[in-house]
């Protein structure tokens, strides 16, 4: 990628970074210490997430031949301002405030973070760096979006859970990166990675399981995991390995460098499901195939004397279907913090992404003759947070007068719950997604610039959420510097009236009858508009929409609609659908979830 310093000054228009600096460390005399840090990014990350929101375009873009085509950010136009607040050793919660402040005092108008802290220690709304920057934002009219984070597939896993929060989950794009194993009996099998092989079908290697080139006084499950220290190198040089996938505290990476360490000719790693994110595993042979393949593999292994693979390189699958699909890394609600707000509010492309990257100067892990690339292929809800912020960008480009909750709703209300085969969006175990994994559907950016009806959630909404959560008076007028006072009847059962895009209720208990929840609406189509409703709800729960007809003139702009659910047929659990609102030219999906106790 050549692009002149001309553009790249146009395009990056502010850098800052913050020194941890070594409190032990006095200064000398009267001078303060000397900043040792730098804006640059050391790892790639910034630089990858930056250009996918405002990259320039680039044609014949590539990693080393994959992917390639015509790369550029969502808004090629937008310019970029760069806050390096995380280091090698993590991001501290102050540096990200003061990041935070940075960019508003600069003037920025939207902001996206790539960052996640552990679901395990998850501050609450008012502890939570992130979150309290991201509340000053949303006074001053700046949209914060944030990724969902990478603890998938479990339950209450998703961070960045704020209702002034946009949280974005992480799917697959119609685009496959495979990598074919062939066997010694001819047959071949399908696995997924990113890998530059030297091999090819003119060659086989013997075949060995884990377990059965273990090192002296290793355990059976470490050997067949090729944890460290876990095979012996003399019975595994040349060798073709198979390791199982089963113990989570060892990482594909670390599998991978045990067995290259050892002199094997490669790597075959089977896993219980199909893995979303793909191992880069350079020019080293190496594919991941789930347990379907697998039992096939082993089988031909343990019915062989003398058997054999070899491991191709990778190949692109264009206009792979189904697509999208929920990458399984992908964080997952309900909320710990709150079941009342559903989070992740939507989904977004967010494995095997192609987009700028710092060139590795490393040539050890390049074949002869490669020169660092300039681009990536990389995966996490840190790539598809980048994406929706290029969503709102590209909105407001066109909206310039609607607010940044206008444009998460509109991107909210028009998202997409159907794949490229025309069914529902699925996970990787081959289930319909639902609404604590995908949130609302995938983004569909184009629908949201005519959405026809918006959710707008102002500051007040966002301070009556607090109350409601059960924070003081005193506590939110310290963050919000406002003199503000909480309604008089604030309860956790009432957040589920807070005017957001889609609805949530925690608890709704079969005994205690209907809960009716409010929402404002606002008409930003025709002047003239009438919406009706239709439902698409679960068998036993029933749920009406008042007034069942929304009419708007050029004097009525806004409108009450109020939604009630009773749970008393409904099964235990939870129960999903969506309210569509139609008026002959928008659809308006309201994604809804509830909870029957």
């Amino acid at each position: 990628m050549v692009i002149d310093r001309d553009t790249l000054q146009k395009k990056i228009i502010g850098a800052r970074f913050y020194d941890d600096f070594d409190l032990s460390t006095k200064p000398l005399g009267n001078k303060p210490n000397k900043r040792q840090g730098s804006p640059r990014d050391a790892v790639g990350h910034g630089t990858h997430t930056a250009s996918i929101v405002a990259g320039t375009a680039v044609a014949n873009a590539s990693y080393y031949g994959l992917a390639r085509g015509k790369a550029k950010g969502g808004v090629p136009s937008a310019r970029i301002a760069a806050y390096k607040a995380c280091s090698t050793d993590g991001c501290s919660g102050s540096t990200i405030l003061k990041a935070i402040e940075d960019a508003l005092s600069d003037g920025v108008d939207i902001i996206s973070i790539s960052i996640g802290q552990s679901s395990v220690f998850q501050p609450d709304f008012l502890s939570d760096p992130i979150a309290i920057g991201a509340f000053h934002a949303a006074e001053k009219g700046v949209m914060v979006i944030c990724s969902a984070g990478n603890e998938g597939p479990e339950p209450y896993t998703v961070v960045n859970s704020a209702p002034w929060l946009f949280t974005v989950a992480a799917s697959t794009v119609d685009r496959d990166l495979q990598s074919i194993v062939i066997l010694g009996n001819k047959r071949s099998y399908q696995g997924t990675a990113i890998n530059f092989s030297p091999l090819n079908s003119s060659k086989a290697y013997p075949l060995a399981f884990g377990e059965n080139v273990a090192a002296r006084f290793v355990s059976p499950s470490d050997a067949r995991n090729c944890a460290p220290g876990s095979l012996d190198s003399k019975k595994v040089a040349g060798k073709i390995v198979i390791c199982l996938n089963d113990n989570p505290t060892i990482s594909r990476m670390i599998k991978k460098l045990v067995v290259e360490d050892a002199k094997a000719k490669g790597l075959i790693l089977i896993d219980e499901e199909k893995r979303s994110s793909l191992l880069d595993s350079g020019i080293f042979p190496f594919t991941e195939v789930g347990k379907q393949s697998g039992s096939p593999i082993l089988n031909y292994l343990n019915s062989t004397k003398n058997p054999t693979a070899t491991i191709l390189p990778t190949f692109e699958v264009p206009n792979f279907k189904p697509a999208p699909i929920i990458a399984d890394f992908s964080s997952r609600g309900p909320g710990s913090l709150t079941e009342d707000i559903l989070k992740p509010d939507i989904v977004a492309p967010g494995v095997a992404i192609l987009a700028a990257m710092i060139p590795k100067s490393n040539m050890g892990d390049l074949l002869p003759g490669m020169k660092p690339s300039s681009f990536g292929i990389r995966s996490g809800t840190s790539m598809a947070c980048p994406h929706v912020t290029g969503a709102m960008a590209f909105v407001k480009s066109i909206h310039p007068n609607w607010s940044y909750s206008m444009i998460k709703s509109a991107l909210m209300t028009t998202a997409t719950t159907s794949n490229n085969l025309g069914k529902p969006i699925t996970n990787t175990s081959n289930y319909n997604g639902n609404p604590h994994e995908m949130g609302v559907g995938e983004i569909s950016p184009l629908g949201a610039l005519h959405p026809g009806l918006v959710f707008e959630t102002t500051t007040k909404d966002y301070l009556r959420f607090l109350c409601y959560y059960g924070y003081k008076e005193k506590a939110i007028r310290s963050m919000s510097n406002r003199n503000f006072s909480c309604p008089r009847n604030s309860a956790k059962e009432l957040i589920s009236n807070v005017n957001y895009p889609s609805i949530s209720i925690g608890e709704l208990d079969r005994s205690q009858g209907a809960k009716r929840v409010k929402r404002i609406v606002t008409n930003v189509g025709p002047p003239n508009a009438t919406f009706f409703s239709s439902l698409r709800a679960p068998p036993g729960l029933t749920v009406k929409v008042i007034p069942k007809k929304l009419s708007f003139t050029t004097s009525v702009k806004k409108l009450l609609l109020k939604v009630s659910f009773n749970s008393k047929y409904a099964s235990k659990g939870y129960n999903y659908g969506a309210i569509l609102l139609f008026d002959g030219s928008h659809t308006v999906h309201i994604t809804f979830v509830v909870n029957v106790v």
